[in-house]
């Protein structure tokens, strides 16, 4: 690239907001792929993950962070410490709100803590094809009246309305600067972190009516064999024995059918052959694992 005719620009985003609201389908939709994962389950996003899009001369750096809500347990405080830290450095702030849910408490709060912050904010109303429209339009109105935003954007991450204007939007703010990651690069997770989140977006797609957030994947082992294919260990971690049965379903059958799923997703997603092997154990105590938060890319908190 001729940088004297083409000068190139790069930012970090800090996409930001309450849980649910659709921050990691909106980063998918942005980056053009899926570099997070997803699930009608609240929270689903535990750790900070940058997704990297590229807009003409302009890179785009794209950082998912969990949803910020009252934490109650140390992976609650490790979830929202990691939600602030993401927006350490940033050239924006993209504050994503449920479009169908209006000004809620959760809301108002993040808003609160957001106002002595000297970054530009977005406002960005998210699931415009399902929520109301006239309400839409009081909701940004109450919502810019509690803090002026730079710009207000009606998107839907799913459907993809409004998203090329608003990632068009972002580019135009993005300060002039080398490009910090290769052009192929969507995400800045290693792959033994990746296999780990498709695994545990399975278990929340299947079993998000039966198993509550006392569960996590841990990947043991990642080799590349020589064929070319990835052999992939993991342990799913669960509090109680009730939870495991879950797990493991009747003769096994929801453990094959995780596993079958997650493979899929990850041969997908790699590109190569995957051998994936999975089994559950019973920790009551894997959330004081200090080397899990390490694994998982949380930070440890007291």
């Amino acid at each position: 690239m001729n940088e004297s005719l083409s000068p190139q620009s790069c930012g970090l985003i800090a996409v930001v907001g309450a849980p649910n609201a659709g921050k990691s389908t909106l980063v998918n939709a942005l980056v053009g792929q899926k570099v997070a994962i997803v699930s009608p389950k609240a929270q689903t996003t535990r750790a900070r993950l940058m997704g990297i899009a590229i807009e003409g001369d302009t890179q785009l750096l794209l950082m998912d962070t969990p949803g910020i809500f009252e934490p109650k347990r140390r992976l609650d405080r490790a979830m929202v410490s990691a939600a602030w830290s993401g927006t350490e450095g940033a050239d924006l702030i993209a504050l994503v709100i449920d479009g169908k849910g209006g000004v809620a408490s959760k809301v108002t709060e993040i808003i609160e803590s957001l106002k002595g912050r000297r970054e530009p904010k977005l406002l960005i109303l998210n699931k415009v094809d399902i929520a109301d429209k006239p309400r839409l339009l009081v909701t940004a109105e109450k919502l810019n009246a509690l803090l002026a935003f730079d710009d207000t954007y009606f998107v839907s991450a799913t459907t993809g309305d409004g998203v090329p204007e608003l990632k068009a939007a972002f580019a135009a703010r993005m300060p002039a600067g080398p490009w910090h990651f290769p052009d192929d690069q969507v995400a800045d997770m290693t792959d033994r972190m990746l296999a780990a989140e498709v695994t545990r977006e399975q278990l929340y797609l299947q079993l998000h009516a039966e198993l509550p957030y006392d569960s996590a994947v841990d990947t043991e082992k990642y080799t590349e064999r020589d064929d070319g294919s990835v052999e992939i260990h993991q342990q799913i971690l669960v509090a109680r024995d009730t939870q495991r049965a879950i797990v493991l379903g009747k003769g096994g059958s929801r453990i094959k059918e995780i596993g079958a799923k997650a493979r899929a997703e990850l041969k997908t997603l790699l590109g190569v052959p995957v051998h994936l092997y999975l089994h559950v154990k019973v920790n009551p105590k894997w959330e004081e694992d200090r080397g899990l938060y390490r694994d998982i890319g949380l930070d440890w908190v007291d």
